[in-house]
């Protein structure tokens, strides 16, 4: 069993200039989609971004987004809540730590940047991608090729492990 691409997953905020392939972003999809949700609803919608100057204007939307101007691609992950009014945060949020895992699993880099539940960043996001009211951001994701390299880690800590009992 090989778990090096969940320890490999690292939060990248440098990237070359080169795009990611097209079936690179394919996979990327598949994984999102792949993720459970309660009783397999699937409250998430998914905004792919490649052209530059919507890449520059998600890092000024976002405050934390600065990486996009270098990323060459973004994934916004929203939800339905009127699919899934009690899970779609749940459910948009392994969609997202799927997109993560299989970005490192291709070689890309990728960093999750929050926008639900902060009401200004999802306006923010939405307002620059078009993305309607009922449809909150939970998350956005910076995703290309790699220029900074993280080693592989897991942060275990067995003082956190409760077993039987807490």
């Amino acid at each position: 069993m090989s778990l090096e691409a969940i320890f490999k997953r690292r939060s990248i905020r440098k990237f070359k200039p080169n795009p990611v392939e097209p079936e690179k972003i394919r996979h990327l999809l598949e994984a999102a989609m792949a993720a459970p949700s309660a009783n397999n609803r699937q409250p998430w919608h998914f905004v792919v971004v490649t052209g530059r100057e919507t890449l520059n204007r998600l890092a000024q939307a976002h405050p934390y987004g600065k990486m996009l101007s270098e990323a060459t691609l973004a994934i916004a992950v929203c939800g339905d809540p009127e699919i899934s009014e009690a899970y779609w945060i749940q459910d948009c949020s392994a969609a997202t730590e799927n997109i993560l895992i299989a970005a490192a699993a291709l070689g890309l880099g990728s960093v999750w940047l929050g926008c639900t539940p902060r009401r200004d960043r999802d306006a923010a996001v939405r307002n620059v991608l078009g993305i309607p009211e009922n449809r909150p951001v939970l998350s956005l994701i910076a995703i290309g090729h790699p220029d900074e390299h993280k080693e592989s880690r897991t942060q275990y800590d067995e003082k956190k492990v409760h077993r039987e009992s807490w």
